[in-house]
């Protein structure tokens, strides 16, 4: 065990020793408090050492979104060519120990080879069953030049998963190729992990933090600018209309040829989940780049989405979100995407099958089977109201969802598991179309990370004690003091901010806006402004 500044860091380099401690911590036995992190749940951070700023971001998200947080440092041999530098690759153990400390890490998991089943010998010449992804998302893109790579890492991360069995998975986006295979990975072997793509880290130059980057000279750093200059060019074109996969790769090796010593590999365009070739982008293209500048290896990778953008608003309960939502998305001419109506939507079918609420099984039999539908139309019944007409399985329920009997159910139905999964699904089949205003106090952070605009709109517990009770008092229901209603706002907060499932929390690049002195036109206000300023 080593300790830092009152932080421990627990380190293990057998599975026995690491299964025996995650097992205690899940039964609760044993547990160490460490007062770090308000989440629940574990996350792993999977790395091959040398840790790096970048690493860095994930296990920082991690820890905000989980109580116990494993980083496993092991420098695969699978994933390495007889050719490629398995050997010179940076190992820097003291050092990469000293960083988890800082960074608030529970376990460190740093297993030999011969304790992951694999022989000290060549990649090729490995005796272990091995997990293939699909020939299609190994053939393009480094695959190209890595034969074995993408099978030796479906491997190792395969049996990191099975061995810590973690909530959630952190991987950096720059390895873009990895997260595509590793996302496809779990969704076709059905393990219960969630992948969690992080954006990608870069050196104030531009240049993609890598620990590949400590083999460049100064001057090769300079020169190896060029990558990330080229994508940008061609992100620029994208804004102003190139879709075709042959002016946006040329514009990179145009810009790439001004550097001679910089060797490219590749420019291509493909999926940026399926990895198929594009010839054009008609929804979304991943356009990545490879190339060497002497003898070490760069990458790096845009996300370039036609779809009109999201606008994605977080936030503790009672900070307006609902209200909020609906009017900026009728001042921009967006959709509403009013996931409490869907949560109210599954609440109606439930009651309408006779299905009991505790009878878990039943429900996620049900909801997965379920196509819920948001119209930006304004229902006939509510005109004048925003409201959206929201069908079920083909069933008009916009009336039916404002029920007594729904209401009074819904809370229990949106607290399982399984609703809020299959209702995500669909969710993000609407963001994939873009075009939606959309709140709550996950969806720029787990529903939609790749929202073009986040709000974590938030207020005083004083501020929203008073404004809770200004509404009872309209209602005309009984009086509630305001040290009561604000132990019960502060409960609330507390509670969603230590769920296991989507903890309310703020997006690292979300804008927070501060009500207490603010009215609700004065807020959507600002954010139509931040809209029409930052994504037109």
């Amino acid at each position: 065990m080593a300790e830092c500044l009152g932080v421990f860091v627990r380190v293990f380099k057998t599975v026995a020793g690491l299964r025996c401690y995650l097992e205690l911590q899940q039964s609760g036995d044993g547990r160490e408090s460490n007062d770090r992190t308000p989440g629940v749940g574990l996350g792993l951070v999977p790395t091959m050492g040398a840790l790096h700023a970048g690493h860095l971001s994930l296990i920082q998200r991690a820890r905000q979104e989980n109580a116990i947080v494993v980083v496993s440092i092991f420098v695969n041999p699978l994933q390495f060519a007889p050719t490629e530098d398995f050997q010179q690759y940076p190992r820097t153990l003291n050092q990469d120990q000293h960083l988890c400390e800082q960074a608030g890490v529970d376990v460190l998991f740093v297993p030999t080879m011969a304790e992951l089943g694999i022989a000290s010998a060549p990649a090729s010449a490995m005796p272990l069953t091995q997990v293939v992804p699909l020939a299609s998302m190994m053939s393009v893109l480094c695959g190209n030049s890595r034969p074995g790579h993408f099978q030796g890492v479906a491997t190792i991360v395969t049996k990191l998963l099975h061995l810590v069995q973690p909530n959630r998975a952190y991987f950096g986006q720059k390895d873009a190729q990895q997260v595509a295979i590793i996302q496809r990975l779990v969704t076709d072997l059905n393990v219960p992990v969630e992948i969690v793509p992080c954006r990608i880290v870069r050196e104030p130059s531009g240049l993609a933090l890598s620990s590949r980057n400590q083999y460049l000279t100064p001057d090769q750093k300079i020169q190896a600018v060029a990558l990330f200059a080229g994508l940008q060019q061609a992100e620029q074109a994208f804004r102003q209309g190139e879709r075709s996969q042959e002016g946006l790769v040329a514009i990179v090796q145009r810009e790439v040829a001004g550097t001679p010593d910089l060797q490219l590999e590749y420019v291509e365009l493909v999926h940026p989940r399926s990895l198929l070739p594009l010839a054009r982008i008609d929804e979304a293209g991943l356009l990545a780049v490879a190339a060497r500048l002497g003898t070490t290896r760069l990458i790096d990778n845009v996300i370039l989405r036609c779809r009109q953008p999201i606008v994605a608003i977080d936030g503790p309960a009672g900070a307006g979100k609902s209200t909020v939502t609906r009017l900026v998305a009728e001042a921009l001419g967006l959709l509403h995407l009013d996931t409490g109506a869907m949560y109210r939507a599954v609440t109606w079918l439930v009651l309408q099958a006779g299905i009991p609420l505790n009878d878990v099984v039943a429900i996620a039999e049900l909801v997965s089977q379920c196509q819920i539908e948001l119209s930006s139309q304004d229902h006939p019944a509510r005109a004048g109201a925003a409201q959206p007409t929201v069908m079920i399985n083909g069933q008009d329920v916009t009336e039916a969802i404002r029920s007594q009997d729904v209401t009074a159910q819904v809370s229990a139905i949106a607290a399982q598991a399984v609703v809020r999964r299959e209702l995500v699904k669909q969710q993000q089949s609407y963001g994939c179309r873009g075009g939606i205003v959309a709140e709550g106090r996950d969806i720029g952070t787990q529903v939609f990370p790749d929202a073009e605009l986040k709000i974590f709109l938030t207020a005083s517990v004083q501020e929203r004690g008073r404004r809770r009770q200004q509404d009872l008092k309209d209602q005309g229901k009984p009086e509630i003091s305001l040290d009561d209603l604000e132990q019960t706002i502060y409960e609330r907060d507390r509670k969603d901010s230590t769920r296991a499932l989507s903890p309310l929390r703020q997006a690292e690049d979300a804008i927070e806006i501060q009500s207490d002195r603010l009215s609700i036109t004065q807020v959507v206000e600002q954010i139509v402004n931040l809209y029409h300023s930052k994504l037109l």
